[in-house]
């Protein structure tokens, strides 16, 4: 059995092996007597659980530390606080609703979707107010992006800080969204011609507003409804939210209830004293939207440790760009001295997390992994060093510098900066 039509099964798998990287060596030969495998597990003894013994699934008992995490000291109450996405446990491009980054000004709202509206008001021809029920019945598209917060990585602005990627990139998810264009709803309404920008309202107590040009409205923008195919989840906007792509987290209005058409920005507290840039000579840079191309090595890294020593060993990571789609990511080994080009694996969207590896041979020694992404307008992801000569040490939001992390023998990591 082992031969078929003149091929050795055995030494191509062993050949194929040798191609990709070192053959991995078996941990132990039936001979030396492995219980895992020469012993009868108790799963194989006895029935499980019956098909509606979980009606909405969960996962495994033994990913129970697959979640989402605080930073207790970051804030004073949880209600306007942050949690991060476990981004270093992940792999592919899409994020699970149940480990999506929470962000919220005044706790999580919960509305029944029978009681809440949409008006939409201002320099419009007809002003209008939907029902959910309204909004489900124009046509719905389905769109993958990320979401990331302006303040992502924004402890590490003065220094490393925080020893892990989901502490340190972890406010950013990737979801399949589902809703109706923002431009088709207005479109019901009529915008009149001096109609230039739209201010998006949230229904949640601190009735978060942020103001949007008129040109990304109609572009883009999605009322959405659905992510990964099931409804939002009341963390995430539940039932209405917004989606801006490519744009700081904070215009995501989530329980969206209103949409005004206006001719000028409103200057809310969001886009004056909160999401401006503080530039060295204390100035704040305003109205900066678009998330610029970052990368993060997901793994190794602090939070997942290279457990099996030296040896074949896949690097992992995201990288992303609110410009549209990663068309590039070199990896350095050393600190940014050399640099090796990464694998793009799996779907390539604009405005979506895209996944790389670099599939190495560790001889053991110390690493300094860093990753550098590329966009399709041709902007590359620039140090902290870079970033810090333009912007000054005073900002906290839109940091894509570079990432490192120190790889040690014992196959630990630590967060550091190298300059």
């Amino acid at each position: 059995m082992g031969k078929g039509n003149g091929i050795d099964r055995r030494r191509l798998l062993t050949a194929g092996l040798a191609a990709g990287g070192a053959a991995l060596a078996p941990r132990a030969v039936a001979g030396e007597g492995d219980p895992a495998i020469l012993e009868v597990q108790d799963w194989t003894r006895y029935l499980g659980d019956g098909v509606q013994a979980r009606p909405y699934g969960v996962p495994s008992e033994f990913e129970a530390h697959v979640v989402r995490r605080d930073v207790e000291w970051l804030t004073a109450a949880t209600e306007s606080s942050v949690n991060f996405t476990p981004i270093h446990e992940l792999d592919g491009i899409i994020t699970p609703n149940g480990l999506c980054f929470e962000r919220h000004h005044a706790g999580i709202a919960e509305i029944d979707p029978a009681d809440h509206r949409l008006m939409i008001n201002g320099l419009v021809d007809q002003p209008l107010v939907f029902t959910m029920e309204d909004l489900k019945r124009l046509p719905r598209e389905n769109r993958v992006y990320f979401l990331e917060c302006a303040a992502n990585s924004g402890m590490e602005w003065r220094g490393s800080q925080l020893n892990g990627a989901q502490y340190t990139h972890g406010m950013v998810h990737c979801v399949m969204y589902t809703g109706v264009p923002l431009r088709t709803i207005l479109g019901e309404a009529g915008i009149k011609a001096s109609g230039k920008w739209v201010l998006a309202e949230g229904a949640d107590a601190s009735v978060m507003t942020r103001s949007i040009p008129i040109e990304k409205a109609v572009d883009d923008c999605l009322v959405a409804f659905m992510m990964n195919g099931e409804a939002l989840r009341p963390e995430q906007g539940y039932p209405l939210r917004l989606v801006v792509p490519g744009w700081e987290g904070n215009m995501w209005v989530k329980w969206l209830r209103r949409i005004e058409v206006g001719d000028l920005p409103w200057h809310q507290r969001e886009e004056t004293s909160k999401y401006t840039d503080l530039l060295p000579n204390g100035k704040a840079r305003r109205f900066t939207w678009v998330m610029d191309v970052k990368s993060v090595i997901t793994s190794p890294s602090p939070q997942m440790p290279i457990s099996h020593g030296p040896g074949p060993l896949v690097i992992s990571g995201l990288a992303w760009s609110g410009n549209g789609r990663i068309t590039r990511v070199d990896v350095s080994l050393d600190g940014g001295r050399n640099w090796r080009r990464a694998r793009i694996d799996g779907p390539s969207l604009p405005k979506a997390l895209h996944r790389f590896y670099l599939d190495i041979d560790w001889d053991g020694r110390d690493l300094l992994l860093q990753s550098r992404a590329i966009d399709e307008d041709g902007f590359v992801q620039p140090s902290k060093e870079e970033l810090r000569a333009v912007r000054g040490e005073n900002s906290i939001y839109h940091n894509n510098g570079i990432q490192t992390w120190h790889v040690k023998p014992d196959g630990s990591s630590e967060n550091v900066e190298v300059s």
